[in-house]
């Protein structure tokens, strides 16, 4: 890996790019900061339930409470 990656050095920084930037994302336009959590498991199920909330936020907003519940009823 360590050779893969000083072959091509500017890999760090698409993955930086492409991988990490929505996660910052989400978590900035939730207001969250650092996670509240310990251990792995539970910053997991914090970040889940995070990414849910952001979910649900951009279902709404796209298609609206109505169009949301009959998408759950169908």
């Amino acid at each position: 890996m360590a050779a893969r990656l000083a072959a091509r050095p500017e890999i760090q920084d698409i993955r930086r790019e492409t991988v990490e930037h929505p996660f910052g994302t989400i978590k900035q336009s939730m207001n969250q900061g650092a996670f509240l959590m310990q251990r792995l498991e539970n910053v997991r199920g914090e970040f889940s339930l995070t990414a849910l909330a952001y979910n649900l936020r951009r279902a709404l907003n796209i298609v609206g409470v109505e169009g949301l519940i009959r998408a759950l009823k169908a």
